[in-house]
């Protein structure tokens, strides 16, 4: 039992490493998912949900709901991190459970047999340059632009923070690319075939999304 402890502790501190390799060795991490073992899987759940978490937190801060916050009397910026938090924490919920049920799906459609749990994961590695934004751009702006960043008008607004706001942009690009990667790389398949599964996995969240703006 001893030795069965120590090597699930030490697969899990490898997996606090290995999460943020997605950026720069995307494929050997997502490989690694084909390793659907109880053991292999509960070492990696911690990790993977604080990074889904963490992106989800940078998510939710660029929202309109967000950029706005401020404009409320009685908001302070105590009030603004502790609503990031809980959004974010609401917000990884629907992506890590609703977003690996709808890939889960989507791959089943087309043939894959992975496991649901490895669609989940998937996910979550594929969230890692939002949560990389969290540490990045956000700290950045937050001290060029303070409490402006979360009212209307002020300095915040104008060619400099739509710098920060398309590298945003980039990183929700940046994570869709993952996905797709992620969705080869763990069912060996083409191209095509990943960004179908990936394309009909997304198609309802989009088709919600444009129901509520028009």
């Amino acid at each position: 039992m001893a030795v069965r402890a120590a090597r699930a502790s030490a697969l899990e501190r490898s997996w606090w490493l290995r999460a943020p390799a997605v950026l720069v060795a995307p494929r050997a991490v997502f490989v690694s998912l084909r390793d659907d073992s109880e053991e292999a899987s509960d070492s990696r759940q911690e990790p993977l949900i604080a990074l889904v978490g963490l992106a989800c937190i940078a998510g939710v801060l660029a929202t309109p709901v967000g950029r706005t916050l401020m404009n409320h009397e009685g908001v302070t910026p105590i009030v603004v991190a502790v609503w990031a938090f809980l959004g974010g924490a609401a917000y990884a919920v629907g992506v890590y459970w609703l977003g690996g049920g709808l890939l889960y799906g989507a791959a089943r459609r087309f043939g894959g047999l992975g496991s649901y749990l490895r669609a989940r994961s998937v996910i979550a590695l594929s969230s890692a340059p939002l949560a990389l934004s969290l540490f990045t751009v956000w700290p950045v702006r937050i001290v060029i632009y303070g409490q402006n960043l979360f009212r209307t008008g002020g300095n915040d607004y104008g060619p400099g923070d739509r710098i920060f706001g398309d590298l945003i942009y980039l990183a929700f690009a940046w994570s869709a690319i993952l996905l797709v990667i992620g969705v080869r790389s763990v069912h060996g398949w083409s191209w095509g075939r990943s960004l179908a599964t990936v394309g009909l996995a997304v198609a309802l969240p989009v088709l919600v999304v444009l129901a509520t703006v028009v």
